[in-house]
């Protein structure tokens, strides 16, 4: 049976779930809509980003070592990569405005438990929370605005999202820094921070979105969810541990690889035959979707590996503070709120996308290439440049591919299409995330080692365990000068190697986008389209006027 709620602009779906002649809404009442949506995001990225420069602290604190490290970024990230294509089914069949608050409110009670974790192992467990209502939040605002704005005017508002995106991510490490270097404040107040924003929101949310709702009875697909979960999960666990607790090629990576294979295998039989797949095969018959949904997961291992990792390089190669550390990543995102902002306005204009998702490929790989020379006495403005260009290409991709798939979908398909490209987006910095992490762990390892080994005997006996022997993050003001002086060139250099490794990934992404083909954005939203055919003829009858 199916109900309905009233939507922006004082209209109502009718009881078959259709809607009648939407108007159009004006930009003033499109951003008043959105206003909570956008704080939402907000939200969401500060989550993410507040903690990367106070990692370094938080981990030392609680006794962590660099897999800890790895798996306090990787943890959110798995979580919101296997929930996201659950919160995008969803959306096609329950209230949005809904989902977005359920988000909300998970998040803000994973961020509560994290700032009063005592050992890595509880941290971990409540980014898993925290990463469930940031896929949500993530999914669900390309969605909401899909189902309010057409195809050609949304690239303006991807462009406002992909501006609050920017602000987000410059905002949090800067945010971060500062409340781990302010002495009564401390780490904990980075997960404290971001849940007035959340409850501002959510009031936000509840008085300004409105949309029309259609439920209807569903059977929701936990097996599929459940299986996608495992497999991500297995994958991720492998590529994290694997050349560190055991050999590449051993007993454990043949059995969690071919486990992965399995549920994977399991996953795709058991959406073929239910009858509300969590991710509907058949969109993968589009070329578009299959194309900026590969392209996404590539484009997510560069945007993940570069919040994660440039705080790592400034504060153990570098030797600066939180706060700094935030300072000095301006670059990349003035690069990406520049361009996402640019791009948006100007495809609202055109109507033409392929260029910048082309020309975003080739700045994001020019950019990961150049910052693979990184060491730790590069000058500053070569790496400020690299970063730039790195961040130009991420604000042209990020945002467009979603725009590319959802003008290929039918609305009734648009939850879960937006969801799928967002799902490899998140699977891919999940597993460029975990994958780097373990690449810099052991390449790390090795420059100390070969230093050490360059200064005698003498100094490996005055290193200890103050380097990475034992796996853990080193205290430089606890070094004497030579051996300091190792272990941040060591860093310096495995950072570089990490983004050299990430390089060929952008390249692949460009790749795949030159392959897909430019369709003319529609001019209707979602909401709109929904209506059949006949009646949308009904409803153009019903206005013309019979002369007596």
């Amino acid at each position: 049976m199916a109900t309905t709620e009233k939507p922006t602009g004082g209209t109502s779906t009718t009881a078959s779930g259709t809607a009648p002649d939407t108007p159009s809404m004006t930009h003033p009442q499109i951003m008043k809509a959105l206003s909570g949506l956008m704080l939402g995001m907000f939200v969401a990225i500060l989550s993410s980003t507040i903690v990367s420069n106070a990692l370094p602290q938080i981990i030392s604190d609680l006794g962590g070592t660099q897999s800890s490290y790895t798996w306090v970024v990787t943890a959110a990230l798995l979580s919101m990569t296997a929930a996201t294509p659950l919160w995008g089914k969803l959306s096609d069949l329950f209230s949005k405005k809904l989902l977005v608050q359920i988000s909300l409110v998970i998040y803000v009670l994973g961020s509560v438990v994290a700032g009063l974790s005592q050992n890595t192992g509880t941290l971990i467990a409540c980014r898993v929370v925290q990463g469930i209502g940031v896929g949500g939040l993530s999914a669900l605002a390309q969605i909401v605005m899909a189902a309010m704005i057409s195809p050609r005017e949304r690239g303006r508002y991807s462009g406002y999202l992909g501006a609050v995106f920017a602000v987000a991510t410059v905002g949090g490490p800067l945010l971060g820094g500062v409340i781990t270097d302010t002495d009564w404040l401390g780490w904990r107040w980075c997960f404290y921070v971001g849940v007035p924003f959340a409850v501002i929101a959510l009031i936000v949310l509840q008085r300004t979105l409105h949309l029309p709702v259609v439920r209807r009875d569903v059977k929701v697909d936990w097996l599929g969810a459940f299986l996608i979960s495992g497999a991500v999960s297995l994958l991720l666990i492998w590529v994290t541990q694997a050349g560190g607790s055991y050999e590449w090629i051993s007993w454990q990576t043949w059995t969690m690889t071919g486990g992965a294979v399995l549920l994977g295998l399991l996953f795709v039989l058991v959406e073929s035959r239910a009858s509300d797949p969590i991710i509907p095969l058949r969109l993968f018959r589009n070329k578009t979707i299959s194309l900026a949904s590969a392209a996404s997961l590539f484009v997510g291992i560069a945007m993940f590996s570069g919040t994660v990792f440039f705080s790592q390089f400034f504060q153990l190669a570098r030797g600066e503070s939180p706060t700094m550390s935030g300072i000095l990543t301006i670059p990349m995102i003035g690069g990406l709120f520049v361009s996402s902002t640019l791009s948006g306005q100007v495809i609202t204009k055109t109507g033409k996308w392929k260029a910048w998702l082309v020309s975003g490929g080739v700045l994001l790989t020019a950019g990961l290439g150049l910052l693979g020379t990184l060491r730790y006495d590069t000058p500053y403005w070569h790496i400020a440049i690299y970063m730039a260009l790195t961040g130009l290409g991420l604000g042209m991709m990020m945002q467009n591919l979603v725009l590319a798939t959802q003008n290929q979908v039918a609305p009734e398909d648009l939850g879960a299409a937006s969801s799928v490209v967002t799902f490899f987006r998140s699977l891919g910095g999940a597993m460029g995330v975990s994958a780097l992490g373990a690449v810099m762990a052991n390449r790390v390892t090795h420059y100390v080692q070969d230093g050490i080994a360059a200064l005698g005997p003498k100094a490996a006996a005055a290193m200890g365990h103050g380097g990475t022997a034992g796996g853990g993050i080193p205290d430089l003001d606890k070094l004497p000068a030579p051996i300091r002086t190792v272990v941040e060139s060591s860093y310096g250099h495995g950072v570089g190697d990490v983004f050299l490794y990430a390089a060929p990934f952008a390249l692949l992404s460009l790749v795949l986008v030159l392959f897909i083909k430019e369709v003319a954005l529609k001019s209707k939203p979602a909401a709109q389209a929904r209506r059949p055919a006949a009646e949308r003829v009904r409803a153009t009858v019903s206005r013309i006027q019979v002369p007596r």
